[in-house]
């Protein structure tokens, strides 16, 4: 099959590859080493491959990569932190036991950084619905709610000098 050059920005950075005209986002990010997107049901349900496209959570296996052109696409590689540190919404995801296996974790990682960017104080039921598209077969979904809610007040904290910070979700 021929290839296609395709250009966009990744994680901040203009990446260019060249990609079959088939060939899913999914499957583009993971032969060029993004390995945070996950490769699960490759039919939209379990949101493990769940990537920002210009901040909306998209299923990198439902999105052709060609498609991504000029656009922009986060990965859980991509978060904004502190040097040596986690993001808020994956600090939460630990302190609240959020992830077993860890398989599904950027994938709900993902969905939550696009959902607080416009909920940023969301109800239990608003996180249920941003949520839905995503499965966890370990931790269970209480601690992932509670997850959110946590990441979701840390990031309503404002910024202090050397902590945090520097492009974070807010």
């Amino acid at each position: 099959m021929p290839k296609h050059a395709l250009s966009f920005v990744l994680n901040g950075e203009t990446v260019d590859w060249e990609v079959e005209t088939n060939a899913t986002l999914l499957q583009a990010l993971r032969e060029n080493g993004v390995t945070s997107v996950k490769r699960g049901c490759e039919e939209g349900e379990c949101g493990a491959c769940t990537v920002v496209i210009d901040e909306l959570a998209q299923k990198s296996c439902l999105v052709l990569a060609l498609e991504v052109e000029g656009k922009s696409v986060l990965t859980v590689e991509g978060l904004p932190a502190a040097p040596g540190k986690l993001h808020p919404i994956q600090q939460a995801f630990v302190d609240e036991g959020a992830v077993q296996c860890g398989f599904c974790t950027p994938g709900f990682s993902m969905t939550t950084y696009a959902f607080l960017k416009t909920h940023p104080n969301p109800t239990d039921e608003e996180i249920r619905h941003a949520l839905s598209g995503n499965l966890c077969r370990c931790t269970g979904y209480l601690s992932i709610i509670k997850a959110v809610k946590t990441a979701a007040e840390a990031l309503s904290k404002p910024i202090v000098a050397g902590e945090g910070g520097e492009g974070d979700v807010r």
